[in-house]
């Protein structure tokens, strides 16, 4: 079934009033976690075009490369490295105004200046993916856009634990 994505003009907190509900209509009609971080990353993408967007899972002790939209990225993280690695290892979400700051950052692309990272966890807290998005500039992440991306995580993260009777 073809989506249409609806993009608001106006301001970021506009375009993530219009944006959330629509992600989380997909996501709740789908019950297969590639596919629902796929289209996640592709509305996400679509919306802000921003440099990358994607997710990682956790297989074992590192982040694999999940479904993603932009350039060619790098296939494995182990926990604690990079961005991604640490926001893992702290279960908690890293905003990064300048990736060139951050301390063992990991270049996955060089027109990479800034990035966030959120943790999706299961229902047992456990993180099991991450959210990825970097942008080409410095400084354009903030809490405004972990509010709007949390509730994102957070749905995705009740996939990997669906109710028994599903």
């Amino acid at each position: 079934m073809a989506e249409q994505l609806l993009i608001a003009e106006g301001s970021r907190e506009a375009q993530y009033q219009a944006l959330l509900p629509q992600v989380l209509a997909l996501i709740e009609s789908e019950s297969d976690i590639v596919a629902a971080m796929a289209n996640c990353s592709a509305a996400i993408q679509q919306t802000f075009n921003w440099l990358w967007t994607g997710f990682y899972l956790v297989k074992g002790e590192q982040l694999v490369l999940g479904p993603f939209q932009g350039p060619i990225a790098c296939t494995r993280i182990p926990k604690g490295r990079g961005v991604c690695g640490s926001a893992w290892a702290q279960a908690r979400t890293l905003i990064v105004p300048d990736v060139d700051a951050f301390p063992g950052h990991i270049a996955c692309s060089s027109a990479a200046r800034s990035e966030i990272v959120l943790p999706v966890c299961d229902a047992a807290g456990t993180v099991v993916a991450v959210l990825d998005i970097d942008a080409s500039e410095l400084a354009q992440f903030s809490e405004l856009d972990q509010r709007y991306l949390a509730p994102v995580c957070a749905a995705l993260g009740r996939l990997f634990n669906p109710p028994a009777n599903a």
